[in-house]
């Protein structure tokens, strides 16, 4: 053997170590989906249950090579380009917004209390306020997207402009940058880490948005023909449409991930110093600025009937008409049935995502095996199930219960399983060194360190949860709540109740706002460094 051959050695036994390490993670990422799918093809072929509710592999791939043949790809092509349009008006808006709010701080001071009390409204809350105004056509759908995307859009772009260093500003202004200059050089390269990020959340969230409104109020469009087959008990149909669903979520976050990588080729830049001054009397003052031009412009409108009372109630006579229901016990005991599914799905839901997101997080050989499965179900559609939950568990408290605790599951996992990955090496070969055993090093370290996550997790379970609870009301069509409440005054065009709801939803979405920020700030008042 010559020398030349053996300095090849090396070289080769790396490249086949790296071919055996690559086979090895393919085969890990591809077991659970295998042994669910061989748990799918025994359970339906045995008729563990019955064919109507479990329809087999074989039917299933049939049903779609049927639907091929006639609208499937139709009816996803108007979904896509619903979401196109809505995503395209969202995110120009959305960049424009948050770099006014970013960048410009009299403008932040104006704006930015009544945009962040708008973005706790779920979209669902305002759902049949909206078709009522707009109907239940493409601006409907187009409307809702673009509100699912405006919002991570505008607040991660704000965040990357506020993040730009203090000293990078102080240069753009020493050079006296023209704005087209200072947008390119500065401001957009500085913002399109967070831009990418929020999109990738807007796409996520337009999606799901997109399928619930397909679901309730349409009559084309691939959440219309989800719907379709669960009303005519046709759940291959509804497999069907879960699956090209899940598929179409994983290519959005999967493109939007390689793009993120060939954009952003520039290390991220560390947070600049954030000073925490007192809030001024007169900034206090212009927070409720915009509020009040808003009520005001809303008594003059139905005041000079600019639109139709019939379609935009007086002030007075929504108020008149929350303090009445209140009174009487109708719109309380809504809210009362509403919270206690929202809160028991959270309790189940996020108790499970917590529990799921330390064992994966702990326990490497169990992340390898089952996180890429749950990652990838995380990208499905949260409405995209309900279907298949009516078909399953029925129209009552359990199956509104078991939706709102999935919803609920993967924020809490998600944050859980990525606040374990991102423990500092550094305690990580302390807690060896100290030989810490499995208790005190889960104690002393892991949930100390994970406290963060779990409360960012949290805030966002919370508002999950509510939009899911009455989200649920709304496609599942029976019981007590306030969703229920909402679509039987629509039905009966009582507009002043709609819009009593709606405000009464938004302001118990800014308390689970509140109480989630308040009980972060009490839980990891440790980590704060006050001088």
């Amino acid at each position: 053997m010559t020398k030349q051959n053996i300095s090849k050695w090396p070289e080769q036994n790396s490249k086949i170590y790296l071919g055996l390490e690559r086979i090895n993670t393919i085969t890990v990422y591809w077991t659970v989906p295998i042994l669910l799918f061989i748990l799918w093809w025994i359970a339906s072929n045995q008729q563990w249950m019955s064919a109507q509710i479990l329809p087999t592999p074989q039917l299933t791939w049939q049903t779609f090579k049927a639907l091929s043949g006639e609208n499937l790809w139709w009816q996803l092509g108007v979904s896509l380009k619903r979401l196109i349009q809505g995503l395209l008006i969202g995110v120009v808006f959305g960049i424009f917004l948050g770099i006014l709010i970013g960048y410009f701080r009299k403008i932040d001071e104006l704006i930015s209390p009544i945009f962040y009390a708008l973005s706790i409204i779920p979209i669902l809350a305002l759902l049949p306020l909206l078709m009522i105004w707009l109907g239940i056509g493409d601006g409907l759908k187009v409307f809702m997207i673009f509100k699912s995307t405006l919002i991570p859009i505008t607040l991660h772009v704000q965040a990357g402009v506020r993040n730009i260093q203090p000293q990078l500003k102080e240069m753009a202004e020493v050079l006296r940058l023209s704005k087209y200059i200072l947008f390119r050089k500065l401001i957009l390269p500085a913002t399109l880490p967070y831009l990418i990020t929020g999109l990738r959340l807007a796409v996520a969230a337009s999606w799901t948005t997109l399928i619930a409104v397909e679901l309730l109020a349409s009559s084309e469009g691939i959440g219309y023909l989800l719907v379709t087959g669960r009303q005519l008990f046709q759940l291959d149909v509804v497999f069907v449409c879960i699956f090209l669903i899940a598929l179409m979520g994983i290519i959005f976050d999967y493109s939007l991930q390689y793009f993120e990588r060939k954009l952003i080729i520039w290390p991220h830049p560390t947070l600049s110093a954030y000073a925490v001054t007192k809030k001024k009397t007169g900034i206090q003052f212009k927070v409720w600025i915009l509020p009040s031009l808003l009520l005001l412009f809303w008594v003059i409108t139905t005041h000079y009937q600019w639109i139709s009372l019939a379609m935009l109630p007086e002030p007075y006579t929504v108020f008149q008409t929350m303090y009445s229901d209140i009174r009487n016990g109708t719109i309380s005991t809504a809210l009362y049935y509403s919270l206690y599914r929202a809160l028991l799905g959270l309790l189940i839901g996020g108790g499970l995502g917590i529990i799921v997101g330390l064992a994966l997080g702990l326990i490497k050989p169990l992340e390898n095996l089952f996180a890429p499965t749950l990652n990838t179900l995380r990208l499905v559609s949260i409405f995209a199930w309900i279907p298949l939950m009516t078909a399953w568990f029925g129209l009552g408290d359990f199956a509104k219960i078991v939706f709102i605790s999935l919803a609920t599951f993967f924020p809490m996992f998600i944050a859980t399983w990525k606040g374990v990955g991102n423990i500092s090496m550094q305690l990580k070969e302390a807690s060896d060194i100290l030989r810490l055993d499995y208790i005190q090093r889960l104690k002393i370290l892991v949930l100390p360190s994970i406290t963060p996550s779990i409360f960012a997790g949290l805030r966002l379970a919370l508002l999950y949860s509510w939009m899911a609870s009455f989200g649920a009301e709304y496609l599942m069509g029976s019981g007590i709540g306030i969703g229920s409440y909402i679509m039987s005054a629509q039905q009966n065009f009582e507009m002043d109740k709609v819009i009593t709801a709606t405000i009464l939803i938004a302001l118990l979405g800014a308390f689970f706002s509140w109480l989630g920020n308040a009980t972060e700030n009490y839980a990891t008042a440790w980590r704060k460094n006050e001088r």
